[in-house]
Protein backbone atom coordinates (compact mmCIF):
# COMPACT_ATOMS: atom_id res chain seq x y z
CA UNK A 1 0.00 0.00 0.00
CA UNK A 2 1.22 3.79 -1.12
CA UNK A 3 -1.08 6.35 0.02
CA UNK A 4 -1.14 9.50 -2.36
CA UNK A 5 -2.75 12.81 -3.11
CA UNK A 6 -3.54 14.00 -6.71
CA UNK A 7 -4.99 17.52 -6.73
CA UNK A 8 -6.80 18.80 -10.07
CA UNK A 9 -4.87 22.41 -10.62
CA UNK A 10 -7.56 22.89 -13.65
CA UNK A 11 -10.49 22.29 -10.75
CA UNK A 12 -8.75 24.07 -7.33
CA UNK A 13 -9.81 27.81 -7.17
CA UNK A 14 -7.76 28.70 -4.03
CA UNK A 15 -10.46 28.83 -1.47
CA UNK A 16 -8.39 27.38 1.00
CA UNK A 17 -11.58 24.98 2.92
CA UNK A 18 -8.36 22.82 2.84
CA UNK A 19 -6.47 24.59 5.09
CA UNK A 20 -9.24 25.67 7.62
CA UNK A 21 -10.39 22.30 7.47
CA UNK A 22 -6.69 20.75 8.40
CA UNK A 23 -6.16 23.74 11.36
CA UNK A 24 -9.81 22.36 12.67
CA UNK A 25 -8.97 18.60 12.65
CA UNK A 26 -5.79 18.96 14.14
CA UNK A 27 -6.01 21.51 15.96
CA UNK A 28 -3.08 23.56 14.41
CA UNK A 29 -2.14 26.81 16.14
CA UNK A 30 -3.03 29.79 14.77
CA UNK A 31 -0.03 31.16 12.87
CA UNK A 32 0.78 27.77 11.35
CA UNK A 33 -0.45 25.72 9.05
CA UNK A 34 0.04 21.99 7.74
CA UNK A 35 -1.16 23.08 4.16
CA UNK A 36 -1.21 25.95 2.16
CA UNK A 37 -2.41 27.30 -1.06
CA UNK A 38 0.29 28.33 -3.80
CA UNK A 39 -0.59 30.32 -7.53
CA UNK A 40 2.48 29.90 -9.52
CA UNK A 41 1.99 31.61 -13.25
CA UNK A 42 3.42 29.22 -16.29
CA UNK A 43 3.84 30.30 -19.53
CA UNK A 44 3.72 33.99 -21.20
CA UNK A 45 1.85 36.14 -23.07
CA UNK A 46 -0.06 35.49 -24.73
CA UNK A 47 -1.22 32.37 -23.42
CA UNK A 48 0.12 32.35 -19.80
CA UNK A 49 -1.67 29.87 -17.47
CA UNK A 50 -2.46 30.10 -13.58
CA UNK A 51 -1.79 27.02 -11.60
CA UNK A 52 -3.37 26.60 -8.11
CA UNK A 53 -1.59 24.24 -5.75
CA UNK A 54 -3.29 23.29 -2.07
CA UNK A 55 0.58 21.71 -0.77
CA UNK A 56 1.26 20.43 2.04
CA UNK A 57 3.83 17.22 3.41
CA UNK A 58 4.48 15.00 0.05
CA UNK A 59 5.20 12.09 2.28
CA UNK A 60 8.34 11.21 0.42
CA UNK A 61 9.21 7.60 -0.49
CA UNK A 62 13.16 8.85 0.04
CA UNK A 63 12.40 11.67 3.19
CA UNK A 64 15.41 13.09 4.05
CA UNK A 65 13.47 14.39 7.27
CA UNK A 66 13.69 11.11 8.22
CA UNK A 67 17.31 9.58 7.56
CA UNK A 68 18.83 13.13 9.41
CA UNK A 69 16.31 12.79 12.54
CA UNK A 70 18.65 11.83 15.11
CA UNK A 71 16.55 10.60 17.55
CA UNK A 72 13.92 9.03 15.26
CA UNK A 73 10.76 10.80 15.75
CA UNK A 74 10.72 11.01 12.06
CA UNK A 75 9.67 7.86 10.49
CA UNK A 76 7.43 6.25 7.51
CA UNK A 77 4.26 4.73 9.06
CA UNK A 78 1.69 2.29 7.05
CA UNK A 79 0.95 3.40 3.42
CA UNK A 80 3.96 5.36 3.41
CA UNK A 81 2.90 8.45 5.47
CA UNK A 82 6.07 10.19 7.13
CA UNK A 83 5.13 11.10 10.56
CA UNK A 84 6.07 12.92 13.71
CA UNK A 85 6.02 11.14 16.75
CA UNK A 86 6.24 14.56 19.30
CA UNK A 87 7.43 13.06 22.54
CA UNK A 88 10.59 12.02 21.00
CA UNK A 89 11.33 15.05 19.02
CA UNK A 90 13.76 17.05 20.43
CA UNK A 91 13.05 20.48 18.78
CA UNK A 92 16.07 20.09 16.78
CA UNK A 93 15.06 21.28 13.37
CA UNK A 94 17.02 19.38 11.46
CA UNK A 95 14.60 17.88 9.68
CA UNK A 96 13.11 21.47 9.05
CA UNK A 97 16.32 21.98 7.39
CA UNK A 98 16.28 18.43 5.50
CA UNK A 99 12.60 18.82 3.41
CA UNK A 100 13.10 20.86 0.52
CA UNK A 101 9.66 21.65 0.52
CA UNK A 102 9.42 23.85 3.59
CA UNK A 103 6.41 21.35 4.54
CA UNK A 104 7.42 21.54 8.42
CA UNK A 105 7.23 23.83 11.50
CA UNK A 106 8.28 23.85 15.07
CA UNK A 107 4.99 23.66 16.88
CA UNK A 108 4.72 26.52 20.07
CA UNK A 109 5.59 23.17 22.30
CA UNK A 110 8.70 22.23 20.57
CA UNK A 111 8.51 19.64 18.30
CA UNK A 112 8.28 19.39 14.88
CA UNK A 113 5.09 19.34 13.22
CA UNK A 114 3.37 19.08 9.71
CA UNK A 115 0.60 16.86 7.39
CA UNK A 116 -0.22 13.73 8.00
CA UNK A 117 -2.80 12.81 5.21
CA UNK A 118 -5.01 12.76 8.37
CA UNK A 119 -3.85 9.17 9.31
CA UNK A 120 -5.82 9.04 12.29
CA UNK A 121 -8.97 9.56 9.92
CA UNK A 122 -7.76 7.09 6.84
CA UNK A 123 -6.81 4.56 9.66
CA UNK A 124 -10.53 4.42 10.09
CA UNK A 125 -11.67 4.29 6.62
CA UNK A 126 -11.88 7.87 5.90
CA UNK A 127 -10.37 10.48 3.59
CA UNK A 128 -8.40 13.21 5.07
CA UNK A 129 -10.03 16.32 6.14
CA UNK A 130 -9.20 18.55 3.44
CA UNK A 131 -10.00 15.45 0.88
CA UNK A 132 -13.10 15.45 2.40
CA UNK A 133 -14.72 19.26 2.52
CA UNK A 134 -13.07 20.23 -0.73
CA UNK A 135 -15.63 22.02 -3.09
CA UNK A 136 -14.59 21.77 -6.21
CA UNK A 137 -13.73 17.95 -5.40
CA UNK A 138 -10.33 19.02 -6.83
CA UNK A 139 -8.29 16.49 -4.43
CA UNK A 140 -8.25 12.88 -4.74
CA UNK A 141 -6.79 10.54 -1.75
CA UNK A 142 -5.96 6.84 -2.41
CA UNK A 143 -3.50 4.00 -2.62
CA UNK A 144 -1.48 4.34 -5.73
CA UNK A 145 -0.64 0.45 -5.37
CA UNK A 146 -3.92 -0.21 -6.56
CA UNK A 147 -4.49 0.11 -10.62
CA UNK A 148 -8.01 -0.01 -9.81
CA UNK A 149 -7.94 3.26 -7.22
CA UNK A 150 -9.39 6.64 -8.44
CA UNK A 151 -5.84 8.08 -7.87
CA UNK A 152 -4.32 4.84 -10.26
CA UNK A 153 -6.25 5.63 -12.60
CA UNK A 154 -6.46 9.75 -12.94
CA UNK A 155 -2.31 9.32 -13.28
CA UNK A 156 -2.81 7.37 -15.73
CA UNK A 157 -5.04 9.25 -18.02
CA UNK A 158 -3.80 12.90 -17.25
CA UNK A 159 -0.29 14.84 -17.00
CA UNK A 160 0.45 15.52 -14.02
CA UNK A 161 3.75 16.63 -12.27
CA UNK A 162 5.41 16.53 -8.71
CA UNK A 163 7.00 19.28 -6.99
CA UNK A 164 11.03 19.40 -6.71
CA UNK A 165 11.55 15.90 -8.84
CA UNK A 166 15.18 17.17 -9.01
CA UNK A 167 15.59 16.79 -5.00
CA UNK A 168 14.78 13.01 -5.40
CA UNK A 169 12.70 12.48 -2.59
CA UNK A 170 9.93 10.88 -4.64
CA UNK A 171 7.35 12.85 -3.68
CA UNK A 172 3.50 11.06 -3.32
CA UNK A 173 1.69 14.19 -3.72
CA UNK A 174 1.16 15.11 -7.67
CA UNK A 175 -0.60 18.02 -9.57
CA UNK A 176 -2.94 17.12 -12.74
CA UNK A 177 -2.32 19.29 -14.96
Amino acid sequence: MRYVMVIDTRRCVGCMDCVVACKTENNVPEGYNRDWITEEVRGAYPQPRLEIRSERCNHCARPPCVSCCPTGASRVHRGGVVLVAHRQCIGCKACLAACPYDARFTHPDGYADKCTFCHHRVDQGQLPACVSVCPTHCMHFGDLDNPESEVSRLLRSRAHHALLPEAGCQPHVFYLT
